[in-house]
């Protein structure tokens, strides 16, 4: 069809966004209108399919249950179904305007991780989140929206942890923007796409695409089906899987079997050498029991400071420290934070008459009563908290 000039308002997103607009089939003719038919998502990604599709469907469970205790509503998500799109052939799949939420996995398998909502979707989970109509998806909705989404790779990841045996898994923390689609920063190449569905109670239709670059995608399915290509920190402790088990010295497979030296250098073992029971890639058949005993380690006593130490405390009394005293604590939800105002009552942990913590530099030091000194409070000390309670309480709570 020949143009009249005129760019379509999903080309001129595409200029502004730096996308060449001559490779974005399927978005419209130069003349202007939405597309018309739905792209197919091409083939030849490297992932397992299969394993990504029964492994992210074995968390929708979990992910509805956080999705319903977030927003207060009956929230059901179903799915997904993984496909393999590029970028031109999956912008074809979204509406005008989305909300892109980046959750890029920084270790364990690191690479490209986002979601993207439609904009309505995304309004309507930060209004059930804010218990507010008609929000705007400012700077605040968009924060509510990362919670969310930081609550989804949490439990994704504890799952994954558990089928990979990969511990080292970690993902940044989710930010959020709404944008038009043409400036959605999309993984490079072929990308996997987990496309689900959300019935958020509304009667509405919602939907959700999770995005895993080819490498995460890759690496992740490999550690779900055991590949070859799984990241080293699933493997074992040994170096079978990268063809390092043969390392012995008698070093057949570079062709010194025979040095010259008077010293047949077959098998793992260095008898030649005057060194039975040496070999590196597996026992002799010939060697005894190896004695084993149990490391003995002495007793932990608390040290006595001498003079020299005691002396040298003197250097850091003029140090100031932070000291605070807590009334108490409690945990509240985000959506009860947002919902506070003037009046709110917050009730804490502790009880009417109950001692008060003293705290230096936020560690718990010692216990009191609260006072009142003319007309300013103070906390008179009832209780000073034993040293190891300290060192427990600044270690290892």
């Amino acid at each position: 069809m020949m143009s009249d000039g005129a760019l379509s308002q999903d080309e001129i997103d595409a200029l502004l966004a730096g996308v060449d607009s001559s490779s974005m089939s399927g978005l419209g003719a130069l003349g202007g209108g939405a597309p018309t038919a739905t792209m197919s998502a091409p083939s030849g990604a490297a992932f397992d399919r299969g394993a990504l599709e029964r492994f992210f469907a074995s968390t929708t469970n979990a992910l509805s249950a956080n999705l319903a205790a977030l927003t207060g509503a009956s929230v059901t998500l179903v799915g997904p179904q993984v496909d393999s799109f590029n970028r031109d052939s999956f912008l074809g799949q979204l509406p005008d305007m989305v909300t892109v939420i980046t959750a890029n996995y920084t270790s364990g398998f690191p690479g490209e991780h986002l979601f993207i909502l439609p904009e309505q979707s995304a309004r309507s989970i930060a209004s059930l989140m804010t218990k507010e109509d008609d929000i705007q998806l400012d700077e605040m909705a968009m924060s509510v929206i990362g919670e969310v989404v930081s609550q989804m790779v949490g439990t994704q990841i504890t799952s994954m942890t558990d089928k990979t045996g990969n511990k080292s898994i970690v993902a940044a923390s989710p930010a959020a923007a709404n944008v038009p689609k043409a400036t959605a920063a999309l993984p490079a190449g072929d990308f996997a796409v987990m496309s689900y569905n959300i019935d958020l109670g509304d009667g509405s239709p919602h939907q959700m695409w999770e995005i895993l670059g080819a490498s995460p995608a890759m690496d992740i399915s490999n550690g779900l089906t055991g590949g070859s290509q799984a990241p080293a920190a699933a493997q074992g402790g040994g170096m079978q899987n990268m063809g390092m088990q043969n390392m012995g010295m008698g070093m057949q497979n570079m062709g010194m079997q025979n040095m010259g030296m008077g010293m047949p250098m077959q098998g793992m073992g260095m008898q030649g050498m005057g060194m039975p029971g040496m070999g590196m890639g597996g026992m002799p058949s010939h060697l005894g029991p190896t004695n084993v005993q149990p490391v003995q380690f002495p007793n932990l006593m608390q040290p006595r400071l001498g003079a020299h130490e005691a002396g040298n405390i003197g250097l850091i009394m003029d140090v100031s420290m932070e000291m605070t005293v807590e009334l108490g604590r409690t945990r509240k939800l985000i959506k009860e934070i947002l919902g506070m105002g003037e009046g709110t009552i917050i009730e804490l942990d502790k009880l009417a008459g109950e001692p008060v913590d003293i705290l230096v530099n936020h560690k718990l030091i010692a216990k009191g009563e609260v006072v009142v000194i003319d007309e300013n409070f103070g906390v008179r000390v009832t209780e000073i908290v034993s040293p190891m309670e300290r060192i427990n309480d600044m270690g290892y709570n």
